[in-house]
């Protein structure tokens, strides 16, 4: 009895890695953001209003000698609370507290320092939220992008090399994950001579998930 031979050819199905790669790109901060406020007490309501507008003309006045433009000089909040003390349990009433708050854009960060030296020299009492921004980000982004593709691929390069794996130089997916928001990294100081505030650079990231066919 006679069989014809079959010929039968293995067919193995396609394997995939998936690698995730990070990216990441410093940059000096383009521009500040800071708020800076004057708050002032008093018995009656119209003293400590009366004081507060003298003082924070006196703080708006000193800014804008500076350089900076009054446009990029704005009010943030502005606020009439009543004070009370406690005594024995009872809510006894103590004047009034008001507080006016500035939002001021700057976009020479190095001028930070004077710029809070002089709106305390003013008569500015609290100065809050300081934030170091990026206006223009997307170029910065699209570097931390392609750092993530290459350390993706070198991940899976590594992976196959050490397991002996027939990698695929082409990946079959890319995947853009959700980018972060900057983030700010502080290392040098300003120079002496006025408020110390330190300068630093703001971290731009970017991820990929990449799935690679072996």
């Amino acid at each position: 009895m006679y069989y014809a031979q079959v010929n039968q050819q293995t067919h193995h199905p396609s394997r995939t890695m998936i690698v995730i790669g990070y990216g990441q790109v410093m940059a000096t901060p383009s521009s500040v953001q800071l708020q800076i406020e004057v708050q002032t007490q008093g018995n009656h309501v119209q003293g400590p209003q009366q004081e507060n507008a003298a003082i924070m003309n006196e703080v708006m006045q000193s800014l804008i000698a500076l350089g900076i433009p009054r446009e990029q000089i704005q009010t943030a909040s502005y606020t009439i609370t009543p004070l009370y003390n406690f005594e024995d349990g009872k809510q006894i009433f103590n004047g009034y507290e008001v507080v006016n708050a500035i939002s001021v854009n700057v976009s020479d960060t190095n001028d930070l320092g004077l710029i809070i030296d002089t709106a305390v020299e003013n008569g500015a009492n609290r100065i809050t939220n300081i934030q170091f921004k990026m206006n223009h980000t997307d170029a910065y982004y699209q570097q931390a992008l392609s750092l993530a593709l290459q350390n993706a691929q070198l991940k899976a390069k590594t992976i196959a090399e050490t397991m002996h794996l027939p990698l695929q130089p082409l990946p079959v997916e890319i995947v853009e994950e959700q980018a972060n928001t900057p983030i700010l990294y502080r290392s040098k100081a300003v120079s002496s001579g006025i408020t110390p505030i330190e300068q630093g650079q703001i971290a731009i990231d970017a991820t990929v998930r990449v799935k690679f066919q072996y």
